[in-house]
């Protein structure tokens, strides 16, 4: 099947259905909201709601959420990201009507009791105190904030303490009722069950909510890019390294070939080209990664990597010079059939994790107003030629191009 199944309620709330042979079946609630939607004054507020949905619903307190799936075995979990917030579930098959009900409830009809808001913004502390300890992690954030001029996607999803110390109950349904978009709401599910059955259980649980549209040009656009050259002391033990440019969004053909080079170049596999030249050949470097982040207005190409304080000239010299190498000339013929054929066996190898799949129809909708199968990925790979690649790698990967954070 190279398209899944759509039904759209009179809400304008979508489903998208996976048919599967698993007993067990994955379901979420994505809303196309994230910390991009948030007001200044709102900074983490699109965090914080994920938190609270869970301490308590209209019909429900927070132990009966924690009860409702935890007594049947299942799993109930939620995410925040620049462009999205989602509440997910995995249950036997039985148990789909049961876990869509409770995550129905859970985003429609949350009551943020103050008593427990008060418990949890703590343990958000606590996160984002977590989170600025550990330099692999605040150095994107920080990358973003100094190369988006536009505050939508700089500033990072947590917030800050000040900040969320003011959020309350009437703050998080404000936010809720101004962003939370019906026709931007999908429920995806992935298991043994028809479409029929889950178009009936999302009408029953989903449909009665009123509709509430999206305004046209609600979310702002976010493509100015500002080059960087920046070193920071902080006095750690290990020098972090964050190199990156302005990249295609997701509504660009180039994203295909983009997801190659950054495969290839600082993907998970231990013969990605940066983890052999740092790690492999010269050992100066443990972790090594590439990562594309797209947006409907704009991407971002970053590789990260650690190193110790002395090495980081020589660090930032090879990777250069492998960048170098890939928008000098173009790949052969057989370095495109290993590349396209290392790809290949990983995305279908990650067809087992159907969680992921669940999460990514959702926001294939969202973004295209599809969910298409991994033949359509494993097609688009197959069009993509040595010229392409190299087009595109000179557009992102050109050393001059390229803007580098540094924390020593």
């Amino acid at each position: 099947m190279s398209t899944f199944p759509i039904n759209t309620l009179t809400n304008g709330i979508r489903v998208v259905v996976q048919p599967t042979l698993s007993s067990v079946c994955h379901c979420g609630i994505i809303i196309g909201t994230g910390s991009r939607d948030e007001l200044p004054e709102e900074y983490g507020m699109a965090h914080f709601i994920e938190h609270t949905i869970f301490k308590g619903t209209q019909h429900r307190t927070g132990i009966q959420i924690l009860n409702r799936l935890d007594e049947v075995g299942g799993e109930l979990n939620a995410y925040t990201t620049k462009d999205e917030t989602a509440i997910h579930a995995a249950v036997l098959v039985k148990d789909l009507e049961r876990a869509i009900e409770l995550l129905a409830d859970m985003v429609f009809c949350p009551t943020f009791p103050e008593k427990e808001i008060t418990r949890e913004r703590d343990v958000i502390l606590d996160e984002i105190n977590s989170y600025k300890d550990t330099p692999s992690e605040l150095i994107f954030d920080d990358f973003e904030e100094r190369v988006f001029y536009h505050p939508a996607l700089s500033h990072n999803i947590l917030g800050e303490a000040d900040t969320l110390m003011r959020f309350d109950g009437d703050a998080a349904r404000r936010f809720m009722r101004r962003t939370y978009h019906t026709d931007n709401i999908v429920l995806s599910v992935i298991g043994n069950v028809s479409a029929e059955k889950v178009f009936r259980i999302a009408e029953k649980y989903l449909g009665c909510y009123e509709a509430n549209i999206r305004p046209e040009g609600f979310r702002q656009t976010a493509s100015s890019y500002c080059k960087i050259t920046e070193r920071e002391a902080k006095g750690y033990n290990q020098a972090h390294i964050l190199m990156g440019n302005i990249a295609p969004s997701a509504l660009e053909d180039d994203r295909v070939p983009l997801y190659m080079l950054n495969n290839i170049l600082g993907g998970p596999c231990m013969n990605a080209i940066l983890s052999v030249a740092l790690r492999e050949k010269n050992g100066i470097a443990y972790n090594v990664e590439s990562e594309y982040s797209s947006y409907t207005d704009v991407g971002l190409e970053v590789i990260y990597f650690g190193t110790d304080a002395d090495k980081v000239a020589k660090s930032i010299r090879i990777v250069n010079r492998e960048l170098d190498k890939i928008c000098s000339k173009p790949f052969s013929d057989t370095q495109l059939k290993r590349i396209k054929r290392q790809l290949e066996g990983q995305l279908l190898l990650a067809t087992e994790d159907r969680e992921s799949l669940m999460l990514s129809a959702a926001r294939s909708v969202i973004m295209y107003g599809n969910a298409k199968g991994i033949e359509t990925s494993l097609a688009a790979i197959k069009t993509i030629g040595a010229e392409e690649l190299l087009n595109v790698a000179r557009k992102v990967f050109a050393p001059s191009e390229m803007s580098t954070l540094i924390y020593c």
